[in-house]
């Protein structure tokens, strides 16, 4: 448990002592910190409740804190607020356990078993900055819940089973057509693919544009597409043979950027389960025709704008995103019963999310007690505050991005780093990070503006800013390490410069489980930037391995030792990865 919520726990405690019942209790931290650095108000609700006066009520519960050594200045301010502040000796003690173990303040929450669904590729098509977002969100939404306990699981969910898959085949089958598997008599046997990873870059693009131009093209892609998700045994086999070429350049870039998955699946593995789950809802009474198609009705009477039904098969048999979705859902139950499952996905999807999950509730595919979370993310646009383009107005794609940030970065690099591979090694790695900062810094939900230049800057709130800062602190504690120079505990602090430090560290626990309950992270980017702007301010202001009184000299090594662990570990939530040097 964190120091905070010992001591919230602890005032609740007293409170209840004095013949009050409460709930919780909050320790704010103060906006007037000139009365105290923390702000307790649960006083003034106390008095609607029992209809006493706040301030009475209030001087009870400092009388029972003026007899706690761990606080200093108690007063009460206004009509009955609490301001408190931490005593020296007690901080202290906390930034020990601390540096002893970081979960000795953090608070653990209840394991819960989650599935967390983010990337999302499509097979064949080249990943664009959208991707960035989902991939980059998911992965420290999956880190941050891994930290505080949960089990996760990750599933990139690919694109696999949508119209490109026949504008692919169709494309391929008009330039090989010789390729076995195109035989009527095709009968499953291997053969190679006549293309290479960089061939699918313009294979896509090109079929796309050619099926716009022709219905009757179209309409071949739209049957081709329609084969594959009824086990055409050619057709299939040319689209694993594709999707496993595509899938491996798809790797390469989400490990770039530090987004893992322990499921590699796709809409495809549902095809098997589809015809199972509709005869299900049939069975149920819940599917109707309309047009042909097979329709299932979620709207429900609240609603105060039209619901659409959700429709689960075409009247010519073939299935749509919905149907995968419901059905990957379906799946994900009967193999994992997860407790929730989460959707980092694009807020035009909202709509679409809404229509699966309240199609899998009324199905009872999915329990109530089983929570199913949209959790859409905004456009990364470029400076017109437009979504992020190339110069010629086409989509951005993620590797173009990635290669624009790290033509900043090389150019901004030490010039003491000369070996040429550790130069693009290290800009490779601040690309990246400055990438992933300035990706997280907004509320999840809210569009935002990228500035290559302006994220890839040292000064500032961008990744290598923290890079900087956070090598430089590795820097000086390896040079007390070859003055053999202790820095196991901190034994004593200074001034306000140390405090901050350290109240920033004991509020670390209350950062991340609002980052957590928000299911976003930019309380965690914001904390980090604070927690080490307030080091930077202390590091300027002394001359630490100069320092002769060796007792402050320790407790200042130690306490950036500390900022260190706690940078590197929310870097790691993050995702992101800090070099030696920069």
């Amino acid at each position: 448990m964190s120091f905070i919520k010992t001591i919230e726990n602890d005032i609740k405690n007293i409170i209840y002592k004095l013949g009050y019942d409460i709930d919780t209790v909050t320790l704010a931290i103060s906006n007037r910190p000139d009365l105290g650095e923390y702000q307790i108000n649960d006083a003034m609700k106390l008095a609607k409740i029992y209809k006493k006066n706040p301030r009475e009520i209030a001087m009870s519960i400092v009388e029972e804190l003026n007899n706690d050594k761990r606080f200093t200045n108690i007063n009460i301010a206004g009509a009955g607020f609490i301001n408190i502040s931490i005593s020296n000796d007690y901080l202290i003690e906390c930034m020990n356990k601390t540096i002893e173990n970081v979960y000795n303040n953090i608070d653990l929450q209840e394991k819960k078993k989650i599935i967390i669904d983010y990337g999302g590729a499509n097979v064949a098509k080249i990943l664009h900055v959208g991707h960035l977002r989902s991939a980059n969100i998911g992965e420290a939404l999956k880190r941050l819940a891994r930290f505080l306990g949960h089990d996760i699981i990750g599933d990139v969910h690919l694109g696999d089973s949508g119209l490109q898959a026949g504008i692919v085949c169709l494309e391929m089958k008009d330039r090989f057509p010789n390729l076995i598997c195109f035989n009527e008599n095709y009968n499953g046997e291997d053969f190679d693919l006549p293309i290479t990873s960089h061939d699918l870059s313009y294979i896509y693009p090109e079929g796309s544009t050619r099926i716009k131009a022709d219905e009757e093209l179209l309409n071949e892609a739209r049957n081709i597409t329609y084969l594959i998700q009824k086990g055409h045994i050619g057709y299939c086999k040319l689209w694993d043979k594709i999707s496993s070429l595509s899938i491996k350049t798809i790797k390469e870039i989400y490990e770039e950027l530090n987004a893992t998955f322990e499921l590699w699946e796709g809409e495809r593995i549902t095809f098997d389960i589809i015809p199972e789950m509709l005869d299900m809802l049939e069975k149920k009474g819940l599917l109707y025709t309309s047009d042909g198609a097979k329709v299932m009705d979620v709207k429900e009477e609240t609603d105060d704008k039209e619901m659409p039904p959700i429709i689960l098969e075409k009247s010519d048999g073939a299935y749509l995103y919905g149907t995968t979705d419901l059905a990957t859902i379906y799946s994900r139950i009967k193999r994992f019963n997860p407790d929730e499952i989460w959707y980092v996905v694009d807020n035009r999807q909202e709509l679409h999310f809404n229509q699966v999950f309240r199609a899998a509730y009324k199905s009872e595919i999915v329990k109530k007690e089983t929570s199913l979370q949209f959790l859409g993310f905004g456009t990364m646009n470029g400076k017109d505050g437009k979504p992020f383009k190339t110069r010629d107005g086409g989509v951005m794609s993620l590797p173009d991005l990635i290669n624009i940030v790290n033509e900043e970065t090389l150019n901004k690099l030490n010039p003491a780093i000369t070996d040429e591979l550790d130069k693009k090694k290290i800009s490779r790695t601040i690309a990246i990070a400055a990438i992933k900062y300035a990706d997280l810094i907004p509320y999840r939900s809210t569009d935002y503006i990228f500035d290559p230049n302006k994220f890839s800057d040292l000064d500032g709130k961008t990744g290598p800013y923290l890079l900087y800062s956070t090598i430089r602190m590795r820097s000086l504690l390896n040079k007390a390490k070859e003055q053999n120079i202790n820095f196991n505990i901190i034994k004593t602090l200074k001034n306000e410069y140390d405090k901050d430090i350290m109240l920033n560290i004991l509020n670390l626990s209350s950062i991340i489980t609002k980052a957590y309950e928000s299911k976003s992270l930019n309380e965690l980017t914001d904390y980090i930037y604070k927690l080490t702007s307030s080091y930077n301010k202390f590091y300027s202001e002394n001359r630490i391995l100069d320092e002769q009184d060796i007792i402050l000299r320790e407790s200042w090594l130690a306490l950036t030792k500390l900022v260190l662990d706690t940078n590197l570990l929310l870097l790691n939530i993050l995702g992101i990865n800090c070099p030696e040097k920069m």
